[in-house]
């Protein structure tokens, strides 16, 4: 019976729907995590009967045809990139961008991954890093000997060092922003890299015509909503529920028929 099939599909992309809410739960204090939605799509229909199609020899017309789907699946789970909150850190390598963009990290590899988490550190040398240690780009060095380090909302790093009394500029932070950053492939770590989805960068400084400002002491929340997530889960764990009981249902119809043909 082509029900039971059809329900197992509503299963099955109910399934990914509750593993997609449950990681946006995990990250719910994850810095600069983006939330991910479920689109769906319905399945291929058999066509039993065309709208449109003679019903007579009197040029009559049949209004509406007999079309049999076979399911749904999920078809795409977007980030969705709104703003998250702003939380102050008080730590002078943290960085929050209000607006659009994201800081641009320098792989091991040689590739740049894109990131909204600003929680930067130096290392040993005195280079702006991700905790991983990756180095922030473009590479910025802050002497050993700078009393004190200042980041401005447009990205400029400046260092007060002691003997003088007008600040340094150390470097300036870039940022990269997409055409479709829904199409940007997350790779774990807060990072994400370009796709041909995403689009190639377009790349400029904090408070340029597109891009956000930074703000030096904060850091951008996750943008999860509790409340929503529960309700998403809620929904999910109903339409579970329905699509079993189908499988239930069309299983005891099979049961009935087959009793009666051996009667």
């Amino acid at each position: 019976m082509r029900a039971l099939y059809t329900a197992a599909t509503g299963m099955a992309a109910q399934e990914k729907n509750v593993e997609v809410i449950a990681n946006n739960v995990a990250n719910m204090r994850t810095t600069g995590f983006k939330r991910q939605t479920v689109h769906f799509q319905d399945l291929i229909y058999e066509q039993q009967r065309r709208a449109g199609s003679p019903s007579s020899d009197q040029n009559t017309q049949i209004p509406a045809g007999i079309f049999i789907g076979s399911g749904a699946r999920v078809v795409a789970t977007p980030k969705v990139m709104t703003q998250g909150n702003v939380s102050q850190t008080e730590r002078t390598y943290d960085v929050a961008i209000r607006g659009d963009g994201f800081l641009r990290v320098q792989l091991p590899d040689g590739r740049v991954a894109y990131t909204r988490d600003g929680g930067f550190e130096t290392d040993s040398q005195g280079r702006i890093t991700t905790k991983e240690g990756y180095l922030v780009d473009p590479g910025i060095t802050v002497p050993q000997n700078a009393t004190s380090v200042s980041i401005n909302s447009t990205g400029q790093v400046n260092a007060l060092v002691p003997g003088t009394v007008t600040p340094q500029t150390l470097g300036q932070l870039t940022m990269s922003r997409f055409i479709n950053p829904v199409g940007l492939e997350s790779m774990g770590d807060n990072f994400y890299l370009e796709t041909a989805g995403s689009g190639q960068p377009i790349d400029g400084t904090p408070g340029a015509d597109g891009f956000g400002t930074i703000q030096q002491g904060y850091l951008e929340d996750s943008n999860v909503n509790a409340v929503t997530e529960i309700a998403s889960m809620i929904q999910a764990q109903r339409a579970y529920e329905l699509n079993s009981k189908v499988i239930s249902g069309a299983d005891q119809m099979l049961q009935a028929t087959a009793t009666m043909f051996r009667a």
